[in-house]
């Protein structure tokens, strides 16, 4: 069996982010010459996640909408009582969770007409890491 893994850096300018990667994987499950295997991507980070979905525009406002309604920005948190303010952050991560795994099938990412690889950020505006790491022969 074969592995390789790469780290990626974010820093975005807003607090919440949506960042399609699906290129990045990409040329991770490339690069590691794996024909049959998986790619594993996860956020090291407890206030953004990984997710496999569309990318429409209108389906991002509905998932930020939807992620809103569930974990809204503003009430107050017990974990606010650290003086941290990102409660919300850490709930809307456990919603899309933070990490997936793709197939790979002939050297190539195994995703569905419409599915693309996204990182979610929910607290940004600061340094965080994923990791890629494709494993297989």
């Amino acid at each position: 069996m074969k592995a390789t893994t790469e780290y990626f850096w974010f820093e975005t300018p807003g607090r919440r982010e949506l960042v399609n990667i699906t290129d990045r994987v990409e040329a991770v499950a490339t690069k590691s010459g794996i024909q049959e295997g998986m790619v594993l991507v996860s956020a090291m980070h407890i206030t953004s996640g990984v997710f496999v979905n569309d990318a429409e525009p209108g389906l991002w406002e509905d998932i930020w909408e939807w992620l809103q309604k569930l974990a809204p920005v503003g009430p107050d948190y017990r974990h606010h009582r650290t003086g941290e303010d990102n409660g919300d952050a850490h709930l809307k991560s456990l919603l899309v969770h933070h990490q997936v795994i793709v197939p790979i099938t002939g050297g190539k990412l195994d995703l569905g007409p419409w599915q693309q690889v996204f990182y979610a950020e929910f607290d940004g505006q600061r340094r965080k890491r994923l990791v890629i790491k494709a494993m297989g022969d």
